[in-house]
């Protein structure tokens, strides 16, 4: 670990413009461990910039500190001739940086990732992937520690908001002792780490609720009732006036998983012609990889216990996609 840490921290100090971004639908992790990155950066005079990627950051992340300072541009957007370094965070593959087209790298961009998905295969100049690991921002933490990086206020308060958001508020079952241990030290820096929770989880706007209703009233069970999905039709967003940018899946699928019996739980929203996102959760993911799920259809990866996927198709096909790929993996949930 000390080698790849070492050759990180090189390509930092012989690069000129640093390349940051967000990846397709960001959350804390995506968020915070670029914002970390961004102020550590600053810290070190490096010219920096970061990217919103694909999708416009929610109200409650754009809370963090920072988060002013991104700019509303994807990769395509840019000339990569600017840049000499490309600091890839918490995406499994180049399809996380945009997939709004091929993303090619060009010769003279340097390139290092760092990320905690199981499905990341490294596709970069250096990876640093911990598959074990919460969240991206822990492993960014115990790489800035090794370096003997100075995790400032601010740095602190992006990397606890990043485990705390990819660990669902400590209750997934990747979150370790270490994780305590590292998010004590943090607050501790950060002691007003309450404030900025509270601005994450309660900046969301009137039409927000409305969806949340529109999909607990659209749920469906299969396989004997061990599935549960509850899907949208654009027709329906656009009916209430609702941006199905402004998504709820991950809080659904997990409302979803919630019931006892339903070992899986669904949430997808149609949010264009041919473009469904959806996401996955389980109860019990030595049973269910949900992964390997999202992996088989095409079009996504995750984790074991949660997981997500963005498939050009109709809502109906992408349902009956995801269907098969649960039946095809787990035959021994019976017919669909």
């Amino acid at each position: 670990m000390k080698k790849i840490y070492s050759q990180i921290k090189s390509a930092i100090n012989d690069s000129h413009h640093v390349l940051l971004h967000l990846h397709p639908g960001s959350d804390a992790d995506s968020a915070g461990s670029a914002l970390a990155f961004y102020h550590y950066l600053n810290s070190i005079n490096k010219k920096v910039t970061l990217i919103s990627g694909d999708s416009n950051l929610s109200p409650g992340l754009a809370t963090l500190p920072g988060a002013d300072k991104i700019l509303s541009k994807n990769f395509f957007d840019l000339n990569l001739a600017d840049f000499d370094l490309f600091i890839i965070l918490d995406s499994s593959e180049k399809r996380q940086i945009s997939k709004l087209g091929e993303v090619i790298f060009p010769e003279h961009l340097k390139t290092i990732v760092i990320d905690h998905h199981a499905s990341n295969q490294g596709f970069g100049d250096l990876n640093l992937i911990e598959a074990d690991s919460p969240a991206t921002c822990q492993i960014v933490y115990k790489l800035f520690k090794a370096l003997k990086i100075k995790i400032s206020k601010e740095i602190a308060l992006c990397l606890f908001t990043g485990i705390f958001g990819d660990t669902g508020g400590f209750k997934y079952s990747s979150t370790t002792a270490e994780t305590f241990s590292i998010c004590a030290e943090l607050t501790k820096i950060a002691p007003n780490f309450t404030e900025t929770l509270f601005n994450l989880e309660n900046n969301d706007r009137p039409d927000r609720p409305k969806l949340l209703g529109l999909h607990l009233s659209h749920i469906e069970t299969y396989f004997n009732n061990r599935v549960a999905i509850s899907a949208l039709p654009l027709s329906l967003l656009r009916k209430n006036n609702i941006n199905p940018d402004d998504s709820v899946n991950a809080e659904i699928s997990n409302t979803l998983k919630s019931v006892v019996g339903w070992e899986i739980g669904i949430s997808m929203i149609e949010a264009g012609k041919n473009m469904v996102r959806a996401s996955f959760r389980t109860r019990d993911p030595s049973v269910f990889d949900l992964s390997k799920i999202a992996t088989a259809t095409g079009f996504g990866g995750g984790h074991k216990a949660a997981a997500g996927a963005s498939i050009p198709l109709s809502l109906s096909k992408a349902k009956k996609l995801i269907l098969e790929t649960i039946s095809r993996l787990h035959p021994e949930l019976g017919k669909i």
